[in-house]
Parts: structure tokens; sequence; C-alpha cells
């Protein structure tokens, strides 16, 4: 089935759902073979951090997203992964990970997330014990000890995953973040 098909049968499927006696204005999950889709996926993310030079300690990365009001599915989980840029050693405080509503520097509630970073493949898993509903934009915060020791474009590709069983992955987009040498002039 092509992607456009699976889209449309999705939309039609979810208007039934919430048209349906008792589920008017209820975020429920699409559920298609077992698996649990986003009707209208986020599809871009914004990366900030306010320290951009080499080596500069206690960095902050805020991934900011938005979803949908006709997400379908609240937010269960994020992966984002290094996938370019020339330092893919330097590590991360993965304990001091944190998320809340809202964007850097407009900080809403903090949302409960747990962490687990692999460092081989430089891929961040995200979960969401109280998944994220629909309509809500989120920043999330990612803590390196220390920013890289080279100057590069960083990019990091992140995916979004719909709460519910069997969780069909969707593409958020790429994150990208410019390391600079320091200015000593």
């Amino acid at each position: 089935m092509n992607l456009a098909r699976l889209r449309r049968l999705a939309l039609g499927v979810a208007l039934a759902a919430s048209i349906g006696p008792g589920l008017i204005g209820t975020a429920r999950a699409l559920e298609l073979r077992g698996s649990t889709y986003f009707t209208s996926p986020p599809w871009k993310v914004d990366l900030v951090s306010y320290y951009t030079t080499i080596w500069q300690p206690f960095a902050k990365y805020y991934f900011t997203i938005s979803l949908d009001a006709d997400a379908g599915a609240a937010l269960g989980g994020l992966t984002i992964q290094q996938t370019r840029g020339v330092d893919n050693r330097f590590p991360f405080a993965v304990e001091r990970t944190e998320a809340f509503l809202g964007r850097p520097r407009q900080r809403g509630q903090r949302l409960p997330v747990q962490a687990e970073f692999d460092a081989a493949a430089r891929q961040f898993s995200l979960t969401f014990p109280e998944p994220i509903p629909p309509g809500s934009t989120f920043t999330v915060v990612l803590r390196p000890w220390n920013n890289p020791s080279f100057s590069d474009t960083y990019m990091f590709q992140v995916t979004a995953y719909p709460a519910g069983p069997n969780p069909s992955p969707a593409p958020v987009g790429f994150g990208t973040l410019r390391i600079y040498d320091p200015d000593w002039r």
C-alpha cells in the first residue's frame, strides 16, 4: 500500500472515529493492523543552543516540536540521532535530560521523560511516561558535558513515536547545530 493511500485511509478512520458517539473532542490513537499511527505527524524540529563555541562546558541543546491538534495520537517517544559532525565522541549527561511544554525561554510545565543514550550509534531514545497530547508544543533539552571539540555543522535526526501499541515511527526532520571556533581577536 503506498504512503498516500495509507494516509487517506488513516484520515478516514480517524474522522469516522471522531464523530462516533461519545468521542467528539477526544484524542484517540489511530490503530491499523495492530500498529499505532499519527494521522497528522509532526514535521518540523527547531534546534537552539545559546552556547556555540568548541569545548564550551554546560551547553544545552533545545529541540522544540509542535504536535498538530489533529495528530490522531499523543506522542509517546522520540529518537534523536547525531548524523553529521566531525566530533562523534563528545559525552552527554543523560541523567540531566529534561522536557517541558513551551519553547526555550518560554518554559511551561515540566514533562516527565526517560532517556537512554547509545554512544556507539550517537542516538538518544526518549520515552514520555505521560504521553504528550495533540496540540502541544514541547521542548526536550539534551546536555552535553561540553560542546564538540571541533567546529562544524552538527545534524541530529529526530523521529517521533505515537503513544500506543506497536508505534509507527514518523520522521520529524533534522535539527542543525553550528559549532564555531572562538573569536580571539
